[in-house]
């Protein structure tokens, strides 16, 4: 009887793979499956530039286009020679090549067929991709990588693909409490809504107009303007603790009955306070070297509105985002899966009259520590 087969890196067996992987590693990264969204109109926190997946090339670079800010002609006052140039400020990200790979194993400890091998290779390597690319949101977005023991980058981590983390600058950071610098971080500058509050006044206030800052726009959801704040579980314990009961009931409910609850935005987050959508993830940057004797924890939740960050992707030439490899090792005998993908993301930043400012995020440093 007639049997087909699908060898060892047929190119059907690539593509196949390579698609389901790229979808698989989309819904079980975070950001990717609530906060993303394609090309400059999307208006989601993370931006993905697609320009490089069909053309050559390294880097893509973007403009920010300012407000006018010039005075109105009035009455018969001659215009010529009053107008406005256009300003366009630009910002840049590079691409590389990442890998990642799994070995079967000798003929003799594999109890799966080839075709078995490849589903449970493809579901593990979601999942490490998955991973990934949190991790490096969160880095990026933080501007630092912290101390966190369970991140698979090492703690001396500086950066992927020629995009150098940033740490947020002085206009985009913010301190619970009394706090007014990370050195000064106490106990008692724990997250509570006051600094949700104090946030969002911050992003409505800040820059605009004549203004040398860029303004934080939006996430716009059903018509309605929100913004998100992400925090640690830690960080979201003190918040439910400071604010009572009743109070995050209330919390809750604003986020249950609002419009467009069915948006990714509203999906497993905590709640709402003052149109802001609060999140919570255990890959929130944290630290040890807090306070006046640098030895206090602390967490960095992350308040931010649309194009926060961007991912660019290149093709490695299957026109997919990812590319999948098998070969056998050892005389056939292991068989040995790897994956790779090729892309660059960074925080988005741009240089504005010779100061480099953070676009859509604010860090909001506060005291945390494990309840437990």
């Amino acid at each position: 009887m007639a049997q087909t087969i699908i060898g060892l890196n047929d190119p059907k067996a690539v593509k196949r793979f390579s698609a389901f992987l790229a979808v698989d590693t989309a819904r079980v990264s975070y950001f990717n499956k609530k906060f993303m969204g394609v090309g400059p109109e999307s208006g989601m926190p993370i931006q993905m530039l697609p320009q490089l997946e069909s053309d050559a090339g390294e880097q893509i670079t973007f403009d920010l286009s300012m407000q006018l800010r010039q005075q109105p002609i009035e009455g018969d006052d001659v215009q010529e020679g009053t107008e406005e140039d256009l300003k366009f400020y630009t910002d840049a990200v590079f691409i590389d090549q990442m890998r990642g790979g799994v070995n079967s194993g000798g003929r003799m400890t594999r109890k799966r067929t080839i075709h078995d091998l490849r589903r449970v290779a493809r579901a593990r390597q979601a999942e490490w991709w998955g991973r990934i690319f949190d991790e490096l949101f969160f880095i990026y977005l933080s501007g630092s990588r912290g101390a966190n023991t369970e991140y698979i980058f090492p703690l001396s981590y500086t950066g992927f693909s020629n995009n150098a983390l940033q740490v947020p600058d002085a206009e985009h950071v913010m301190f619970a409490g009394d706090a007014t610098s990370f050195a000064t971080i106490s106990n008692d500058d724990q997250l509570t809504t006051l600094e949700v509050d104090r946030a969002i006044t911050k992003a409505v206030m800040m820059g605009g107009g004549t203004q040398g800052t860029p303004q934080i726009q939006p996430v716009m959801v059903e018509g309605e303007e929100h913004y998100l704040l992400l925090m640690s579980p830690w960080q979201a314990f003190d918040l439910r603790t400071a604010t009572g009961a009743s109070n995050w009931l209330e919390i809750q409910k604003a986020a249950a009955t609002a419009e467009g609850r069915k948006s990714p935005i509203f999906k497993g987050g905590l709640g709402m306070h003052n149109s802001v959508v609060l999140h919570s993830h255990k890959g929130i940057i944290r630290f040890t070297n807090a306070g006046a004797g640098g030895a206090e924890p602390a967490a960095r939740a992350l308040f931010f509105g649309a194009q926060a960050a961007v991912v660019a992707f290149g093709s490695p030439g299957t026109g997919l985002r990812f590319n999948w490899h098998e070969e056998t090792r050892d005389n056939g005998n292991q068989l040995v899966i790897s994956t790779s993908s090729i892309f660059g993301l960074k925080k988005t930043r741009f240089t504005i009259e010779g100061t480099a400012k953070d676009f859509g995020v604010i860090a909001l440093d506060t005291y945390s520590a494990d309840p437990g």
